[in-house]
């Protein structure tokens, strides 16, 4: 199974992904999380801005379909956190793993802005950096996500996130 949390920079989706990881490795030891920052790291995919152009990005998401396929095949359920912006593929990971959820964790762009803890939107507000997805490249927000989440950004409410998720999990089929 793949939990497939996507949403715009700085949305929130690490920090939910983490707790629900927590929550699920606790009943199965054979749960991975893969944040798209850390699996960019991994590839030495972050250091240059072409990385983070729309080719750039591609090959990433291209990347995390594969790698969660992988780990999807070997009996492993995967928490991805990523901001997915390719509908083909996340139909794509529809077809191809064993389960699906897709989570959008929705937050409003002007939410991000004026929150931007990383000031990763002031740098391209400033003309700093290019290439931020939202801004200066095109974000659609999924098509049909079995969970949309409209994160506050209160602490107190990850645990309520985390229980709509393993909620919708046990719906659709045993965790």
């Amino acid at each position: 199974m793949v939990i497939w949390l996507v949403g715009l920079s700085g949305s929130g989706k690490t920090t939910i992904g983490r707790s629900l990881y927590s929550r699920l490795k606790a009943d199965n030891a054979a749960t991975l999380f893969l944040d798209g920052d850390e699996v960019r790291a991994l590839f030495s995919h972050d250091a240059q801005s072409s990385d983070y152009s729309l080719a750039g990005r591609r090959l990433s998401s291209e990347r995390m379909h594969r790698l969660c396929g992988w780990l999807d095949s070997q009996g492993i359920d995967v928490v991805c956190c990523f901001i997915s912006m390719f509908p083909d593929i996340t139909a794509l990971n529809r077809d191809c793993y064993s389960r699906f959820i897709e989570v959008f964790v929705d937050v409003p762009l002007d939410v991000l802005i004026k929150r931007d803890n990383k000031l990763l939107y002031k740098s391209v507000i400033d003309g700093d950096i290019d290439n931020v997805v939202g801004i200066d490249l095109p974000y659609e927000k999924p098509l049909s996500p079995d969970l949309i989440i409209n994160n506050d950004f209160k602490q107190a409410e990850i645990p309520r996130y985390v229980d709509e998720i393993i909620a919708l999990i046990n719906a659709t089929g045993e965790v």
